[in-house]
């Protein structure tokens, strides 16, 4: 295995860890939830939509019936949670719901991190997100000039898949081993620790790492954690 020492770039997951989904999706969410007289809270529908878009994006890997992108696989989970949830709606609901996605706000820690994590390592995202999507949210809601933004619709599979991992190393010319993920989802450092590569897990959300022999190689709270963890000023 590569020392951790010789990694000289990181590979960012972008939706989930550098940008708050539940907290960008909360207020729509929650105004959905109001107009309708639903009891429900926006934290707990945001839960529900979450798991199912994870379901969407397994068997969009597994049918092998072609790639419909990151955003149809929300649309289409999205439809799924609010039927499963006996929550009626119409077609301006699901477009005006769908429409945060655009308006994704990065974690707090985020840009910070990144500029201290920037001293010593190439930073670049490497996304299940579509590549006009990506452009988009690094331009003008993530606002940070990376080294490469790479999509899996280059690949036409959703990350954990391994040909994404190998596909982006390819891309930057580098050992696998040579780069580090850094991600909030461990089934994403796992992913890319099959392929070859460190991991970081960024832990935001309290979880417990999965039980796997492919474990993360450094684990942090936040990016100015990991900044730290990692040796950067």
């Amino acid at each position: 295995m590569t020392p951790l020492s010789l990694v000289h770039t990181l590979t960012f997951d972008a939706l989930g860890t550098i940008l708050d989904l539940g907290g960008s999706h909360a207020p729509r969410l929650g105004a959905f939830l109001k107009s309708k007289g639903y009891k429900m809270t926006a934290a707990e529908l945001w839960a529900r939509w979450r798991y199912r878009q994870r379901i969407e994006q397994y068997q969009d890997n597994q049918f092998y019936a072609g790639h419909y992108g990151y955003q149809d696989s929300a649309r289409r989970a999205l439809l799924y949670t609010l039927r499963s949830s006996k929550l009626p709606f119409d077609d301006r609901d699901i477009d005006r719901i769908m429409e945060g996605w655009q308006e994704l706000n990065p974690f707090p820690d985020a840009l910070p991190g990144l500029q201290r994590l920037q001293t010593k390592f190439n930073l670049v995202v490497l996304s299940n997100g579509e590549k006009d999507f990506l452009a988009h949210l690094v331009k003008n809601r993530i606002q940070y000039a990376f080294d490469a933004v790479i999509s899996v619709q280059e690949v036409g599979v959703f990350k954990p898949q391994p040909q994404v991992y190998r596909y982006a190393a390819r891309m930057l010319r580098v050992e696998p081993g040579e780069l580090l993920m850094v991600s909030a989802h461990s089934f994403d450092v796992v992913g890319a620790r099959v392929s070859g590569y460190r991991g970081a897990y960024v832990n935001r959300y309290d979880l417990p790492f999965d039980e796997t022999p492919y474990r993360f190689d450094l684990e942090a709270n936040d990016f100015p954690d990991l900044a730290e963890k990692l040796g950067c000023k």
